[in-house]
């Protein structure tokens, strides 16, 4: 090594040694992530390997990449925060040349004093041994010639890959190693992970239930535009009797013994665990949760009809950074009147929100863990007569929606429950003349799950104590709908995040008021904004 570069690493060096002194210390520990790994080997099947990958890097333009954010699943069995990983774990412990006993490897990015300079310190292998507590562990650059043989497992599980990562200069990063996964797999070069799902759904289909499996397939075809030209998928869904169907189905047996590949098992594997949380888990979703409540109190304090939508996105994310969280966990919606109809408004440009009600999507990330918490407001201050009758449907409706997430009811009862409330009020009112005309402005879900993900992996299968999902019912009128004038461009949906127990749900976020009484009482509260004025600019 040159002068220069050890000159290079030691400045490096103390200079993260001065700034790890001033870092939160309130992230998840190794063991957490290795309690994760373990609960994911007991849930594989006897010889399977899983291979999991780290997320790409993705460019905002020419040489500007957006701000890196981990793979979440990579993330939660791992601790590892920079790009160009990979893990590997076996359900069962291995064995290499020398002896040496293992169940998991992880590869990451080498140390390199250059790009470091630049970009920030890596951890390296010695790193992910002493922080994370991996024992194998290597760069990147040594997966192509590490001997491993994918071939002697019976299942090797992945997340399907997408094509948004690009091949850098180097020979290690993520397009690299997945490259060499394909090689080492023998992945072909025409594998579909959906068809490969149905081929599952009729290898493993009961004789008694083919009809059933029918539907399914066809609900595949009628949904993937690749799966349509499929000769074995439309034989079975075409077989005059279930005889032929069960030739089809020897047929896709043998095509599935092709390859060991498998793209379910690690998911689902997923699914289960993430679905609900544990206590560490807990601490941290729950202070997201509690730092975006506390952003809509302080912009129901700042808020005034001069205001544009960018300056409230702008009140809610500077409380998030006060906080101490890295990110905001989805692009912020502040909708201001007929823009709240969109239910993913995102470009937060009108200049003035006036006297509109303010439809307010927003949550906070921290240490990986994302809110989603929804408010609507009149900017000035007060609930219209029309802007109320709406408002408290929706509360109602979300009222319903979380007496019904308890322990043991289906996923989608608390939007059955919101659904019965919207409808009727929407009768009352005159909006809609027939029941079945409700979707026209409730068209969407109330619940989804809440975690490392803003809509947060799941089996979507009976409520489990300790899961966290949100309530939000909503109803959306825009300008030009079938209704009374008065009507148009009200925008309302509350949304809160619920812990499911087994004494019953819990609102997490129930400190940002939700009634239009506790609304307009913050409303009148000072601000500590009222009195920050900025210079005029031309």
């Amino acid at each position: 090594m040159g002068k220069y570069s050890f000159s290079l690493v030691a400045i490096l060096l103390l200079g993260f040694l001065v700034s790890a002194q001033n870092l939160p210390t309130d992230y998840l520990d190794s063991n957490f992530h290795k309690k994760r790994r373990e609960a994911v080997r007991k849930l594989l099947p006897p010889n399977t390997a899983v291979v999991l990958f780290a997320n790409a890097e993705r460019n905002r333009a020419n040489d500007v990449d957006y701000v890196y954010h981990q793979d979440p699943n990579f993330y939660y069995l791992t601790g590892y925060k920079e790009p160009n990983a990979a893990l590997v774990m076996f359900s069962e412990t291995q064995a290499d040349a020398a002896g040496n006993q293992f169940d998991e490897i992880i590869y990451v990015q080498e140390r390199d004093a250059r790009a470091e300079q630049w970009t920030g310190k890596r951890l390296g292998v010695e790193g992910v041994k002493e922080k994370l507590g991996f024992d194998m562990v290597f760069n990147g650059s040594e997966f192509e010639n590490f001997p491993l043989d994918f071939a002697k497992f019976d299942i090797v599980s992945f997340v399907d890959f997408q094509n948004d990562y690009r091949d850098k200069n180097g020979k290690a990063d993520l397009f690299d190693l997945i490259k060499t996964f394909k090689e080492k797999a023998n992945y072909p070069s025409d594998y579909n992970p959906i068809r490969n799902d149905v081929y599952s759904i009729i290898s493993e289909a009961d004789a008694s239930k083919m009809e059933e499996v029918v539907k399914t397939v066809e609900r595949y075809l009628n949904r993937y535009e690749d799966l349509k030209e499929d000769e074995f998928l439309n034989d079975f869904v075409n077989a005059p009797n279930d005889d032929l169907r069960k030739e089809i189905k020897n047929k896709v047996l043998l095509i599935q013994r092709e390859n060991n590949l498998d793209s379910k098992v690690l998911p689902m594997a997923m699914a289960k665990l993430r679905e609900t949380k544990t206590p560490e888990e807990m601490k941290l979703l729950k202070k997201a949760i509690e730092i975006s409540a506390v952003g809509q109190i302080e912009v129901m304090k700042a808020m005034h009809p001069n205001m544009s939508e960018t300056e409230i996105q702008g009140v809610h994310e500077y409380v998030y950074k006060k906080y101490g969280a890295e990110y905001e966990g989805y692009p912020s919606i502040v909708g201001g009147g007929n823009n709240g109809c969109i239910l993913h408004y995102i470009e937060n440009n009108k200049t003035q929100i006036g006297d509109d009600l303010v439809l307010m999507d927003l949550g906070a990330e921290y240490h990986g863990y994302t809110a989603d918490v929804t408010r609507t407001i009149p900017a000035n201050g007060k609930f219209t007569p029309e802007q109320k009758a709406i408002y408290d449907i929706v509360y109602n409706a979300q009222e319903a929606g979380i007496k019904a997430s308890v322990v043991g009811a289906p996923f989608q009862a608390p939007g059955r429950a919101a659904y019965e409330v919207v409808a009727e009020g929407l009768l009352k009112l005159g909006i809609i003349k027939e029941e079945k005309d409700t979707r026209i402005y409730f068209p969407h879900g109330t619940s989804h799950y809440l975690g490392l993900d803003v809509h947060d992996a799941g089996t979507y299968g009976p409520f489990k104590a300790n899961t966290v999902i949100t309530v939000e019912p909503g109803i959306y009128i825009p300008e030009g709908s079938d209704c009374d004038k008065k009507w148009w461009g009200i925008a309302v949906r509350i949304e809160d995040d619920i812990l499911i127990t087994e004494d019953g749900p819990i609102n997490l976020s129930g400190l940002a008021p939700r009634t239009t009484e506790a609304i307009e009482a913050m409303m009148k509260q000072p601000s500590p904004l009222d009195n920050f004025k900025l210079p005029k600019l031309d």
